[in-house]
């Protein structure tokens, strides 16, 4: 066998190795993640019922390309130092996470949050109104998807009365290249004022992202099966009646 015959059937052999072909497929599934549309687990109930937990949620990568976040969509962030301490792993769950960050498969080390964008930057936020709704730059804003919203009633607990209404908070002026997230199961979310609603909260007490935190916008899912084709009530800008 002459020496290109068999440096061809080398090749054909390395082919067909199925080591290479796991390789080969990683490496796709890296690209595809890293760039285009990112696998994301829902790991609480900070956005029932829109999310549930273990929702696998389709996060693209390219939403944003030439265009900024809009009131409405919920996204997926890298979690600010502001946020909380990050927690602390060994070695193996690091490799592993270092493994998931890669591949999208298992865990990773970086912690993501999703939410719901409700301010933008510049915007100010601030709840409640008379009728106990969040109002953007003055403007009531319609909120169909809120899941077990915190106790509102209008001139027994809202936030004018001495019982006030763990609604309430603000207003809050939206920062520079800064975006506020709400979760939708506003009662069970530790979101952007969740500490702001206490009375007599510190003006420091805002949570917000930067637009290089986010991730990408969730436009569908992968799991459960039920929710497929459903991506329509994620990514519908429903705060369209907030002022600019």
């Amino acid at each position: 066998m002459s020496s290109e015959s068999a440096k061809g059937v080398s090749r054909r052999r390395l082919l067909r190795s199925p080591w290479l072909q796991v390789v080969l497929a990683l490496m796709v599934v890296s690209l595809v993640q890293g760039f285009v549309v990112k696998v994301y687990s829902v790991p609480s109930g900070s956005m029932e019922q829109t999310l549930n937990v273990g929702d696998r949620v389709l996060v693209n990568r390219t939403a944003y390309i030439g265009s900024a976040p809009e009131r409405g969509d919920v996204v997926v962030f890298s979690k600010p130092a502001g946020w909380g301490a990050a927690p602390q792993r060994g070695a193996l769950r690091t490799g592993v996470g270092w493994f998931g960050e890669l591949t999208g498969i298992g865990p990773a080390n970086t912690e993501y949050l999703v939410k719901r964008v409700v301010g933008l930057p510049g915007d100010t936020v601030e709840c409640c109104d008379v009728g106990g709704q969040v109002t953007v730059n003055g403007a009531a804003v319609a909120e169909p998807y809120i899941f077990q919203d915190l106790g509102f009633i209008r001139d027994e607990l809202d936030c004018s009365t001495a019982a006030r209404s763990p609604r309430c908070f603000g207003p809050i002026v939206v920062g520079e290249d800064q975006y506020l997230f709400l979760g939708d199961h506003r009662s069970n979310s530790e979101d952007s004022v969740s500490a702001c609603r206490n009375v007599g909260a510190p003006a420091g007490c805002v949570k917000t992202a930067s637009r290089a935190d986010i991730i990408g916008r969730v436009d569908g899912f992968l799991f459960p099966f039920t929710k497929w084709g459903s991506a329509d009530t994620l990514s519908a800008n429903t705060l369209s009646g907030a002022a600019h």
